[in-house]
């Protein structure tokens, strides 16, 4: 079961969660998961406003998925990515992934969020705390390290 969505409003981890579970009927002995959130950035910023194409950007996700899914032994996979302005403490990206033993469900998560970070087809900028826009937020060096691990 893969289901990736991309979506404006914000979204319900624990229900989530327990979708994938009830879905799964008793297949899988892990599920992992991983929010991010939308930093304040110690109060210079009063939200993140993300940008997409729609239907390339679900259409990459899934091939993404779809490699996660080749190289781990995964029953289940859900990503949800916002867009729009996230304000700080809410969620921009939810990734579960569920599999029969622990060490598959935490590597696919980790491989898939360090996709989204660096290479999903999202594009972030900064509101700041003063009233204006700033500019488009790049992937930042550790994040690039992060996802040349998996290559």
């Amino acid at each position: 079961m893969t289901d990736v969505s991309i979506q404006s409003a914000p979204f319900d981890v624990a229900d989530a969660i327990a979708r994938l579970t009830r879905d799964l009927q008793g297949r899988a002995g892990a599920i992992v998961t991983f929010t991010g959130l939308c930093r304040d950035e110690g109060g210079r910023l009063t939200g993140l406003e993300l940008e997409h194409y729609p239907g390339m950007a679900e259409e990459e996700i899934g091939r993404v998925v779809a490699t996660a899914r080749a190289r781990w032994p995964l029953q289940g996979v859900r990503v949800i990515h916002r867009h729009g302005l996230v304000a700080p403490g809410d969620g921009i990206v939810l990734v579960v992934t569920a599999s029969s033993h622990r060490v598959a469900a935490f590597e696919a998560a980790s491989f898939l969020m360090d996709y989204l970070k660096t290479q999903a087809p999202f594009w972030k900028r900064e509101h700041l705390a003063d009233g204006t826009i700033g500019g488009w937020v790049e992937a930042t060096q550790g994040d690039d390290a992060a996802a040349a691990r998996w290559i």
